[in-house]
């Protein structure tokens, strides 16, 4: 040793310490100076017997390696220094060594177990990355795929190391590995298991929170492709005492305290249960709660498993009923009576409860708890117990139920995990209980014990002795390396008269006891065995050296374990239980299938009794564990064993702590040491000579295959593998080392590649020249057959042709005679049969005409009748129009004069002189009456005188007044019959004025208007004809007329009956008064009534000379049967007379208003008739200014409502112009307030508001407008074709009629619409050759590369031309469909970035054509010409853009496929600038790979001639150069995230020289960018993250400044990212240091405040968000020509 060489001292308290030499050893010295780490010297002596110097520390380069068999210096403080630099420094805890994974637990949760980790160790061989339970799953799983071997996973370990969890990982790869669409749900249930059994079968311990208390070892089952199919599992030795009893600090099974916790749910009310401290069997322990652990959450975990995996709600509330029954019992106390009996008090709760729930009799189970029955050959006799025996018999039963619980549980499972189909290879997980000892040992742990030191001997076995023992058997050199063998201590336990036989023969004896049997182990075994020993202050107990540590077992109990019984009173009274649930009998059936060797007998109720005679052959506990025990070795034996090795670091339970006594005391007992000396010098992979060349044997030439087997494969071997010490050959196998398997493998793979070509090659020859000659054999024999046929037909002609002349004479002959005989016959025929027609038709003609006289007859005289009747109607109805008119116009004038004041003046004149000329006449008569007085005569005289005078007047007045009445009735009958016809004229009127301009249809009815001069029947004729056509504002005006001309007719008669019954009272009354005023008055009305007759018949009269006009305008204008021209003179009569008829309607209004008041007048002189004076006037007069008053008042009124309703209007105008300009002010005073730019955008915003609203308003009316203009569009359009269709006939007739000279013509170039013309039913054709057929490269590359989009848009277009939906729909869903197809099969990149451009190009065109203004405003005017008119396809644009979106995702799935294994191996492993790194450590290599290196590695330029070839094909196709720079982008980031993932799972890149190659790659990248014109799509920012983790390899890690620079750096990298790099940073060259612990601690304080995702890997398959911007497209429709290439002649051009 030299000075300053490095050693490790033996330490009591750190097992090894670390020293430094500070003087030069030389041979002889007896004293090593040494200098420790902390700077103190000692002085270390020299064994001089053994001469053992102090181990040697390896350099600091190979500290922290991934392999501990990679070390220089193999021993016990290397890999010890090893694990914890690795453990706590790098927060690693899996290391391999050798075949053995190493895991230590960590006690903390990592983010290592993820679904993308799992993704990231799939497919990579066992080395390649860092160590991992993930990577020995993967190892196991490859070789059961390839190999059609069985494999097994071994997990082992103390308890507390970690087994249940590593196993439980396992089981997680290979169902995230295996899973499948089909059988989705297999994987789930085999993961599903893992809470069930946790629940039942693991407890808390003082080493371990959850420790499995019971062995299992699941056999997960795998079909021909590799997935999972199902599962079985075994379980081994399930301590049941910890259902009674619990050690201080530790926990029963969490199941029980589950239930406890979730007591309060409805569904587990009836138990009645309450808290867990409340129950003996759950509180001894004094830890009722784990630390993190909710009991009541996991209960619904492992409920919602139980379902899962099938268990029904009844099945799963009986096993939670079974468990509150375990509870209950556990409470019931037993009172001693004396020293031999006990008994129990009859109202104890728990024991009812019990009894309720198990459904049995509380007295029986209350009397056969404190007794027994014990039977002999002639009788049986019941025994009183103690209370001890109580106990013991209690506790016995209750750990009998929970067992057969707990195997139902399993029973159960395994039926739902049963293989669905055929197993063909299984994978086998071994989690058992690992070494124990604690401060009290009893029988469970001595099992426990025993069958680690089976498992340790099937390591030994299989690690080391097998391993020699191979060697030696193949005669291949082998040191033999010595190891501790542990049979001697297995031979201790399981041999005859050992440890377990003794027991059995204890527990066959009547009387035997724990001390008789412990005294027997003292006589028999104590100086025999080396392994075994007696304590020296204590005779109850014994001593065993295991391989692990030395263990002391108390025998109490021991005896009582391992007969396992149960009172059989027990048993018969749970036969009788009342509760028979399909659970209950699954519990207790096969009682003592475990316990009996074949007596047995079936009772009722599916439970089995032992019989008497069982008893004597029963199996003990330890014979049954025995047996079950070789059973799993011979099974482990079977398979291909992988080893994980787990660690307990410390007893704290302190996550990343390792107490290196605890740690060095477990690798001494697990052989970590002796693997990894084997490991590194071995040869793990072997092979027969037959298998070898079953495999390989297609790498052997023809010549150098022998007739022995061995000598040919030595033979292909030294010409394969040219390293001679890759290889070793033994008597009947050939040894390999690491990667020489897959090497071989490759070389097999192109073997048989080239192979396979070179007989695709032959046999494609051959099969060309077999046709070719076949083809040409054919042709020989064609000519000659064919030569020799035409010989012959020309001899035969020659000779038909003569014969032919003569029979052609004599036939012609026959066949005229015979053709003038047949038409002969054939002329008289016809005759006969057309003069028979002709006289039928005669006779069918008369007929006809007969019956239609007599139907035209009838018909005629009805249509005289119905005319007639029209007629009246018609004329009585013209008379009462006319007679209203006159006496309207009566009532206007009279109404106006009654207004005026010079009528009220006039009707006053001579008032006042009447009146003095009547006072006069009462005066005279006065003074007559009195001289009468004075000069008496007779008074009979006089007064005779007067009534006869009376008498005469009032029969004058009578005929007068019957005379009025006749004339009154004769002129109401008239007015009636004038206003019927003004109304229909009216009507007339307004039909004709909208019919005017009808075509040939309407001028045929107007000549039968005038033939007919039937106005009634036209109207309603011409109203049939053209109700469609009908102008609705009109015909409403005309119908609101109609109402009120109707309303006031109803009013009028109403009156002038009411007027009429008041003449007639008037008539009946004596009226006293001057007889020459009524005669006046009378006078007066007959000749007003005269004069308005008159008038109606003038204006009657009128009215039929403008009918008279009207129908001779109709008449004489170019044609009998022209309508009236806009402008001529009938035109204008019309109009003429519809201006009357609304003046006349005003007019009338007026005249209402006026009769309304005339009636008043007249009602209010009936009734104050007896007020007037002798003629009235005076009163009359009076009234009449009061009524008249009374009218101008009301209208007045009217007036003023109108006036304030106008006013109301122009208020709120008004107050609406007032708030435009209220805002208007604000927002001036705001834009004065601001900027100069925010005022104008204050400005522009208020200004488009405005416009906005008027655009509204403009939009409206433009959207009636564009129908009117779509309808007349179509009427133009098909005028216009019907047009093209009469001109084209006249053409073709002028053509036809013309003869001349023949001339050349040229033909014009035909303008084309950019349509493509097809039938329907093509559309599958056209797909099929342009979709399904067509390849890109069929495409010319002088053609248009979106030609296919073109071509599928164009026939969209012929479609939408010829309106047909249907096409449109079909062609547009099979386009998708078809394209989807195409992208399905074909997984080439050329294929999918083609369809991509044309998808992406169709959909632009669906959008460019589509006539939306944003998209139509980048057309030319051409193209604008182009676009859809009659289908609108935005839900389409939807669907094309979801398929490009589609497509495009496929695109990068196909490159991502092509770059992934390139990516690796290019930007991590591949050394562009040799020498930078220095020398590669040896120890730095990778298990699993070749060591043959290719000639073509793949570099960084391999990846980017890949992507160039990606980007020419993108932009051949002319794909949308946004697309483009997305895919590069994604491209780039799927680099990046594999690029950075890998290199956060090897620990062996992570370094300065690594960074450095990491860099420069990431240039290379940058720079392709910028040479592509890439730089700004987002792609440089993708590799963000993975330059800034190369950075973080290269900078200075060491002072707080560092740290900070590092974290203002690291702005991509998550935090977790940042530190496992810290972590896993290796130096390998000198002047790299190894990052400090205070240091990360420091980086992990200072993005602790970071709020990003704290995920470690990056996600793989993340993709960003797609957008498809618009693109337009300067290609004209009508300019694309189609290629004959394509097979599209079907297409026309359109």
């Amino acid at each position: 040793m030299s000075e300053s060489a490095r050693v490790w001292l033996p330490d009591p308290e750190e097992v090894w310490r670390s020293a430094e030499l500070t003087r030069a050893f030389t041979p002889g010295d007896q004293v090593l100076s040494l200098r420790l780490e902390d700077g103190s010297v000692l002085e270390h002596r020299i064994d001089l017997k053994s001469n053992r110097l102090p181990p040697l520390r390896n350099p600091n380069l190979l500290v922290g390696e991934n392999d501990l068999t990679a070390l220089s210096y193999l021993h016990e403080p290397a890999v010890l220094h090893n694990l914890k630099v690795r453990f706590t420094d790098s927060k690693l805890i899996y290391t391999y060594c050798g075949i053995v994974l190493v895991a230590i637990n960590p006690y903390s949760s990592l983010p290592i177990y993820e679904a993308d980790i799992i993704h990231a160790y799939s497919g990579q061989t066992l080395g390649d990355m860092d160590p991992h339970i993930f990577a020995v799953a993967e190892e196991a799983y490859k070789n059961m795929a390839r190999d059609e071997r069985n494999q097994s996973v071994i997990v082992s370990g103390e308890s507390g190391a970690g087994k249940t969890v590593s196993a439980k990982y396992v089981m997680r790869y290979f169902a995230t590995v295996s899973r499948s669409s089909v059988q989705a749900n297999v994987e789930d249930k085999v993961l599903a298991s893992n809470p069930i059994m946790e629940a039942i079968g693991n407890a808390k311990t003082t080493r371990n929170d959850n420790s499995s208390r019971f062995g299992k070892y699941i056999e997960i089952g795998f079909d021909k492709k590799n997935r999972i199919i199902g599962a079985m599992m075994k379980t081994y030795l399930l301590e049941k005492s910890r259902v009674v009893f619990q050690p201080l600090g530790e926990r029963n099974y969490h199941i029980l305290y589950q239930l406890c916790a979730s007591s309060h749910l409805p569904e587990f009310k009836d138990f009645k249960l309450s808290c867990a401290d409340d129950y003996l069997c759950t509180n001894q322990g004094q830890c009722l709660a784990i630390e993190g652990v909710d009991d009541a959450a996991d209960m619904t975990e492992t409920r919602r498993a139980l379902t899962l995996l099938g268990f029904s709600d009844s099945d799963q509330m009986s096993l939670f009923r079974i468990l509150a029954a375990i509870l209950h019992f556990s409470n019931v106390e037993v009172k001693a009576q004396s020293a031999d009996s006990s008994s129990i008090t009859p109202d104890q709760h728990h024991l009812a409860m019990f009894c309720e729930l198990m459904g049995v009799a509380y007295q029986d189970m209350a009397y056969w708890l404190c007794h027994r029955k014990l039977r002999t050959a002639t009788e049986t006799f019941v025994k009183t117990l103690s209370k001890v025996s109580a106990v013991n018999g209690r506790d016995a039963l209750a750990k009998h139920i929970y067992a057969k619980l707990f195997g139902w549980i399993v029973d159960s499972i395994n039926r739902t995990l049963k293989f669905a189909a055929t197993r063909r290879c299984f994978i086998g997980i071994l989690d058992i209980y690992g070494f124990e000892t604690f401060d009290v040992n009893s029988f469970e742990q001595f099992c426990i014990n025993y069958a680690n030191e089976k498992l340790q001997q099937q390591f030994n076995l299989h690690v080391f002795k097998l391993e020699q023992e191979e060697y030696m058997k193949e005669e291949i050199p082998w040191s033999l390396i010595d190891f501790s063998d542990n049979e001697p201590c297995i031979r201790l336990i399981e041999a005859r008269m050992g440890v377990l036989d003794l027991l059995d023969e204890e527990c066959r004896m009547p009387k035997g006891s724990d001390d008789t049997w412990v005294q027997k182990l003292y006589t028999t075994l104590l100086k025999q065995n080396v392994h075994f020993d007696k304590p020296r202050l204590s005779n109850t107990a014994f001593i065993i050296h295991h391989f692990a540590d030395k263990v002391e077992y108390q025998c109490d109990g021991f005896l009582e374990k391992n007969k396992d019984t149960v009172n059989e009173e027990h048993i018969n009274v749970l036969k009788m239980s009342k509760v028979k649930p399909v659970s209950y009998f699954s519990v207790f059936s096969m009682e003592c299938s475990l316990k009996a060797g074949g007596n047995t007998k079936v009772h009722s109720g599916n439970v089995l009794s032992v019989s008497p005679a069982s008893k004597v052959h029963k199996k003990t506990v330890g014979l049954q564990f025995r047996q079950s025990l070789t059973l799993l070795m011979d099974m482990l034996n079977a398979t291909t064993p992988h080893y994980v090795r787990c660690i307990k670091p410390n007893d704290q339970k302190a996550p990343f702590t390792l107490e290196p006594m605890r740690t060095v005391q477990q690798l001494r007992s697990c052989g970590v040491l002796e693997t990894i000396r084997i490991s590194a010098a071995g040869y793990p992979s072997r092979w027969t000579y037959q298998e070898f060349f079953k495999r390989y044997g297609v790498l052997v030439r023809q010549k150098d295959v022998q007739t022995n087997f061995n000598q040919t494969c030595k033979t292909a071997l030294e010409k394969l593998i040219e390293d001679r010490d890759k290889y070793q050959f033994g008597r009947t196998k050939i040894f390999f080392r690491a990667g020489q398997v897959a090497y071989l493998e490759d070389l097999r793979s192109e073997k048989l590649r080239l192979a396979c070509v070179s007989i695709q090659k032959t046999l494609r020859c051959w099969l060309a020249r077999k046709k070719y000659l076949r083809m040409r054999r054919s042709a020989v024999v064609l000519q000659k057959h064919v030569r020799a046929q035409q010989a012959c037909r020309f001899v035969r002609l020659l000779r038909w042709t003569n014969a032919a002349v003569v029979i052609q004479k004599n036939v012609r002959m026959w066949a005229g005679r015979r053709a003038y005989q047949r038409e002969r016959s054939a002329a008289v025929t016809i005759q006969g049969c057309f003069r028979s027609y002709k006289a039928r038709q005669s006779y069918y003609k008369l007929l006809y005409e007969q019956k239609t006289v007599v139907i035209q007859s009838w018909v005629r005289g009805w249509l005289a009748r119905k005319r007639h009747q029209r007629y009246l109607a018609a004329v009585v109805l013209l008379q009462s129009c006319v007679r209203r008119l006159g006496a309207r116009r009566e009532l206007k004038r009279l109404r106006a004069e009654a207004r005026s004041v010079e009528h009220f003046k006039k009707l006053n004149v001579g008032m006042e002189n009447k009146i003095m000329q009547l006072q006069r006449r009462i005066d005279q008569q006065v003074r007559s009456v009195s001289s009468t007085d004075a000069h008496p005569r007779p008074r009979h005289s006089l007064g005779l005188y007067c009534f006869v005078f009376v008498v005469a007047e009032s029969q004058a007045a009578l005929e007068t007044n019957r005379q009025l009445e006749k004339e009154l009735l004769e002129e109401r009958a008239h007015y009636q019959s004038l206003l019927s016809e003004h109304l229909q004229l009216e009507e007339r009127h307004g039909d004709l004025q909208d019919k005017m301009n009808r075509s040939s249809a309407v001028r045929c009815l107007y000549a039968v208007l005038t033939f007919t001069h039937d106005v009634t029947l036209c109207c309603c004729v011409l109203q049939d004809v053209t109700r469609a056509a009908v102008d609705m504002p009109v015909l409403l005006k005309l119908q609101r007329k109609v109402k009120e001309l109707e309303e006031e007719k109803r009013s009028l008669f109403g009156q002038l009956n009411r007027r009429e019954e008041a003449e007639q009272e008037k008539s009946k009354v004596v009226y006293y008064g001057p007889v020459g005023q009524t005669k006046e008055r009378t006078c007066e009305s007959y000749f007003r009534g005269g004069s308005q007759r008159q008038e109606l018949e003038s204006e009657n009269k009128r009215l039929k000379q403008d009918l008279g006009s009207l129908r001779k305008s109709l008449t004489d204008d170019s044609g009998p049967l022209a309508p009236p021209k806009p402008g001529s003179m009938p035109y204008n009569v019309l109009l003429e007379q519809l201006d009357c008829s609304n003046e006349e309607l005003e007019m009338r209004k007026e005249e209402v208003l006026l009769l309304r008041s005339h009636m008043v007048r007249q009602t209010a002189f009936k009734h104050k008739l007896h007020t007037l004076n002798e003629d009235g006037e005076l009163w009359l007069a009076y009234e009449g200014l009061k009524e008249t008053n009374r009218v101008l008042e009301g209208l007045l009124q009217d007036q003023g409502r109108a006036h304030q309703q106008e006013v109301q209007e122009v208020r709120r105008e008004l107050l609406g112009v007032k708030e435009e300009s209220g805002r208007q002010q604000q927002l001036l005073a705001q834009s004065l307030l601001l900027p100069k730019e925010a005022q104008v955008e204050a400005c522009l915003q208020h200004e488009i508001t405005r416009l906005a609203n008027e655009n509204l308003d403009l939009m409206e009316r433009q959207e009636g407008q564009d129908k009117t203009v779509r309808v007349l569009k179509q009427q133009l359009k098909s005028y216009a074709e019907r047009l093209e269709e009469f001109e084209a006939c006249a053409r073709r007739q002028s053509t036809v009629s013309q003869i001349g000279i023949p001339v050349n013509i040229t033909r014009k170039e035909k303008v084309f619409q950019g349509m493509l013309e097809y039938k329907e039913g093509d559309e599958s054709m056209l797909l099929k050759n342009l979709v399904v057929d067509l390849t890109p490269r069929s495409v010319a590359v002088s053609s248009l590369p979106w030609l296919p989009a073109y071509i599928i848009f164009m026939c969209i277009r012929y479609a939408d031309h010829i309106n047909d939906e249907e096409r449109v729909s079909t062609l547009l869903n099979s386009t998708i469909i078809s394209i989807k197809g195409v992208i399905k099969v074909g997984k080439d990149f050329e294929t999918v970035s083609f369809w991509l451009a044309n998808a992406g190009r169709f959909l632009h065109c669906l959008r460019q054509y589509s006539g939306d203004e944003d998209f139509t405003k980048h057309n030319t005017p051409r193209q604008n010409e182009h676009c859809l008119t009659n289908f609108e396809l935005s839900g389409y644009q939807q669907v094309f853009g979801d398929l490009v979106i589609q497509i495009y995702q496929q695109l990068i799935k196909c490159t991502q496929d092509q770059l992934l294994p390139l990516i690796v191996a290019g930007m991590l492993e591949h050394e562009t600038a040799q020498g930078v790194l220095g020398s590669m450590p040896a120890s730095q290599r990778k298990r699993g790979a070749s060591v043959a290196e290719e000639a073509d590695a793949v570099t960084v330029e391999t990846i980017l001639q890949q992507l160039s070839l990606f980007h020419g094909a993108m932009r051949q196709h002319d794909m949308d150069q946004e697309l483009v720079r997305q895919a590069v982008r994604q491209l780039f980031h799927f680099i990046c995230a594999v690029t950075l993932n890998h290199l956060l799972l090897r620990k062996d890149m992570c370094s300065w020289g690594k960074g450095l190659q990491i860099r420069y790659k990431a240039w290379q990248l940058e720079e392709w960018l910028m040479e592509k014109e890439l730089s700004d799509c987002g792609a440089k920012e993708a590799l963000e993250p993975l330059v800034q983790a190369a950075q973080l390899l290269q900078i200075n890690k060491k002072t707080p400044a560092d740290a900070q620079a590092i974290c203002a750096m690291c702005s991509a990298l998550t935090a977790p990212q940042i530190v496992k790099v810290l972590n896993l940073y290796t130096p390998v060259i000198e002047f790299e240091e190894r990052v400090s612990p205070t240091f990360i601690a420091t980086i992990q304080d200072l993005l602790r405040d970071r709020s990003e995702p704290t995920t470690l890997m990056m996600d793989v398959k993340s993709v960003f968000p797609i957008s498809i911007p618009f693109v337009p497209s300067l290609v004209v429709m009508d300019a694309i020509q189609i290629p004959a290439s394509l097979h599209l002649g079907f297409l026309t051009r359109v």
